[in-house]
């Protein structure tokens, strides 16, 4: 007997126009209703894997990784520059969900930056921050902000290294005035000095050295004094 084959059922038309329309793999720019246009790779009609994206209103322009529709991975976000109009780099590092996550390099001006690791659009974890007037400040970060273990160092060599708090000197710390060879030890609260000792510190080569070197301390235990006015200030431990 002959194999009868049964007839395939038609599908209605829109399901065969929507499948066409479902944008998958790369793609040739795509344009936005607002102008704003993409060129690159898709899932599921949702940008996936590298593109380059240009937004109309502001120019911007990104260009690395995505996924799901959003920025994800490795890539730099350009602006124009409003005299030049050539592209100037903002930021080149690590994306999350549209946000900078990771370590990554953000241009606040053609001098000052930060480079290090982010969290959710914000400095956090481990960086470094290059400032216009030549400081420095390194350490560890949380939500913009030192917090933890930290250095700021000003463009003249002179330097605070210790501990942070929310943007401030927080805990023991030391202050190294290598222009005037002194070294000042202290514990901070919220920026200000509570307590603490100064001693020369390579005072002789110092270029700015005071006349008269500073007099030892003849406490009999100058360490005690010193834990003892530790133990009186408002410090928060983590």
């Amino acid at each position: 007997m002959p194999h009868l084959k049964t007839p395939r059922k038609p599908q209605p038309l829109w399901k065969e126009w929507d499948r066409k329309a479902q944008k998958c793999g790369v793609r040739h720019t795509v344009y936005s209703v607002n102008g704003d246009e993409y060129t690159g790779e898709w899932l599921d009609n949702k940008k996936h894997g590298k593109g380059t994206q240009v937004w109309k209103k502001t120019g911007a322009i990104y260009d690395g990784d995505w996924k799901h529709g959003n920025r994800s991975g490795f890539g730099t976000f350009s602006l124009p520059d409003p005299v030049t109009g050539e592209y100037v780099k903002v930021y080149s590092g690590g994306w999350k969900d549209d946000m900078k996550d990771g370590f990554g390099t953000y241009f606040y001006s053609e001098t000052e930056y930060y480079e290090g690791e982010w969290s959710k659009d914000k400095r956090s974890g481990w960086g470094r921050m290059y400032y216009e007037d030549g400081g420095i400040s390194e350490g560890e970060w949380l939500n913009d902000k030192l917090d933890g273990q930290g250095m700021f160092r000003l463009a003249n060599e002179n330097r605070y290294e210790g501990s942070w708090k929310n943007g401030k000197k927080h805990g023991p710390g030391k202050f190294v005035y290598l222009d005037k060879g002194q070294l000042y030890e202290a514990v901070w609260v919220e920026n200000i000095a509570k307590c603490g000792k100064m001693s020369d510190f390579g005072r002789e080569g110092a270029p700015a050295a005071p006349v008269y070197p500073i007099p030892k301390i003849h406490l009999l235990d100058p360490e005690a004094v010193l834990k003892d006015a530790r133990a009186t200030l408002p410090i928060e431990e983590d």
